[in-house]
């Protein structure tokens, strides 16, 4: 007597898609929890290229709090290589500068929310910067101390030569500076684009201008030979009547 039980076929196909599906939804959770694990740390991202020499805007962004508890304050540390630094006012937010000095460059930004930021919400304030014309080719870092109700986090880490910063548990925002542009190292912002499409307008104007002021002259001197011309045909005319 064989006391093997075999089960029915649509049993073992009901279990092989249940293995299935629990192993798709398994693979799911990973490729998501990846993205949410990269993206759980305090990051620095310029407007635009930045360039030695070049004016730029540096975002600063955070979407989670310490181990869940929300965040009061963010004290940006400012690095070598940039020629100048200003905290832009945030709505939301008080704003304190601390300097090398009395009238020393500025050391550190300290940005205090008027009201707590909870974890899983995203928040972001802008430094107007100047990078130094020495900065080019160089990785700039910028730690950050996330303060929070309880606790807070020292986003500080720099990573090795070759290592990959996002397997430190706690990176500081990086920005790389590449060599200065054909155009001194200015990076245009919209107003500055604005305002070199005024100049460029105008320079069009004054480019044309003399071109404009030739052809009313042109036009007139036309019109008078033409009426000169007129004139002697039509004394002609009468003088053979006559």
């Amino acid at each position: 007597m064989n006391d093997h039980i075999q089960t029915p076929a649509p049993a073992r196909r009901r279990f092989r898609a249940g293995r299935l599906v629990a192993g798709s939804a398994i693979a799911a959770g990973l490729v998501l929890a990846a993205p949410a694990a990269a993206q759980a740390h305090v990051t620095a991202t310029p407007d635009a290229d930045a360039a030695a020499g070049a004016y730029g805007v540096l975002t600063f962004a955070f979407s989670h709090g310490c181990d869940g508890s929300p965040t009061t304050a963010l004290e940006i540390e400012i690095p070598d290589g940039l020629a100048s630094v200003t905290p832009t006012i945030e709505p939301g937010w008080d704003v304190a500068l601390e300097r090398d000095g009395e009238n020393g460059p500025v050391s550190r930004i300290v940005y205090t929310a008027a009201v707590p930021v909870a974890d899983g919400l995203r928040a972001t304030v802008d430094l107007g910067v100047q990078y130094a014309q020495d900065a080019a080719g160089r990785t700039l870092a910028f730690p950050v101390n996330q303060v929070c109700e309880v606790g807070n986090t020292s986003w500080s880490e720099i990573p090795e030569e070759g290592q990959d910063p996002h397997d430190l548990d706690a990176p500081a925002p990086t920005v790389a500076v590449g060599e200065a542009s054909e155009a001194g190292g200015h990076v245009l912002g919209s107003g500055d684009a604005a305002h070199e499409e005024g100049e460029s307008a105008d320079a069009a104007a004054t480019t044309a201008s003399p071109e404009s002021a030739v052809l009313p002259v042109v036009l007139a001197t036309s019109g008078l030979v033409l009426g000169a011309a007129a004139l002697v045909v039509a004394l002609l005319a009468l003088r053979r009547r006559a």
